[in-house]
């Protein structure tokens, strides 16, 4: 499991290694398959599952007594009135919504005409972001992770629907050839494995519409930002890593 760990790069910390060896040794009595060892690299990653989020805070030797998404689901108290519908579970938040004339297929089994009926609609809103595929290859990095966000939406409760997107980026100094901003630092270096800003700020921009367009869903809203500096004590601040932020507002029948 060490070796397979390295060799493929499974993200295994020595706990994982541990526990799985325990599982597939002492409980299932027999070795893991190569399709199981991706599938618990992955669906018990990070991304997945949010191990640093829900883990034990420990500061100067010091637990918190909570964890990170303890203090975020504080924010909204199950014994307190609240409109939410969704919140912290499924593939999106939704609030309560109210009865709206909606345009709605006439057939579920086939095509068919549109027609409009008088529904309960609730407002329903997810988010995420797409880094680090957007910082190697910036269009098909941030076309998936619009894609992904979009599945979110459409995987809500037993099906959303999908209404409007939201794309946002943050990168480096975009170094605009022609366009020298007294800020910019020419001497700033870059990783070769990434590719530059304004690479980024135009790919990954284009790659998250294309994926909208394709899908029928407009992109509305968004934001960019560039940002880069050599702090007085020497310290480079940049977004070096960029940020790729995709959202997504949908409907869901109440």
């Amino acid at each position: 499991l060490e070796r397979i760990n390295d060799e493929r790069g499974l993200g295994f910390d020595d706990f994982d290694l541990d526990f799985y060896t325990d599982l597939f040794q002492k409980k299932l009595g027999r070795n893991p398959s190569d399709v199981e060892c991706f599938d618990m690299g992955q669906s018990n990653s990070e991304h997945s599952r949010h191990w640093y989020f829900s883990g034990k805070m420990i500061i100067d030797g010091v637990e918190k007594p909570h964890t990170l998404f303890q203090m975020v689901k504080a924010t909204l108290p199950k014994d307190k009135p609240n409109n939410s519908i969704i919140a912290f579970h499924d593939n999106s938040s939704s609030i309560r919504g109210y009865q709206v004339q909606a345009l709605t297929p006439s057939r579920l089994d086939t095509a068919g005409k549109m027609e409009v009926l008088s529904k309960v609609l609730h407002p329903i809103l997810t988010a995420e972001t797409h880094n680090f595929p957007s910082a190697v290859a910036p269009f098909p990095g941030a076309e998936t992770g619009t894609g992904g966000r979009l599945r979110d939406v459409m995987a809500t409760g037993r099906g959303a629907y999908a209404v409007a997107g939201v794309c946002a980026y943050c990168v480096g100094n975009l170094n605009v050839p022609g366009y020298d901003l007294p800020w910019e630092d020419k001497g700033f270096v870059y990783p070769s494995n990434l590719a530059s800003p304004l690479e980024i700020e135009i790919e990954a921009s284009n790659g998250a519409s294309d994926y909208g367009n394709k899908f029928g869903e407009p992109v509305i809203h968004g934001f960019t930002r560039s940002f880069g500096m050599r702090l007085p004590g020497g310290e480079r601040f940049e977004w070096v890593k960029p940020i790729m932020f995709t959202a997504g507002v949908g409907a869901m029948d109440g």
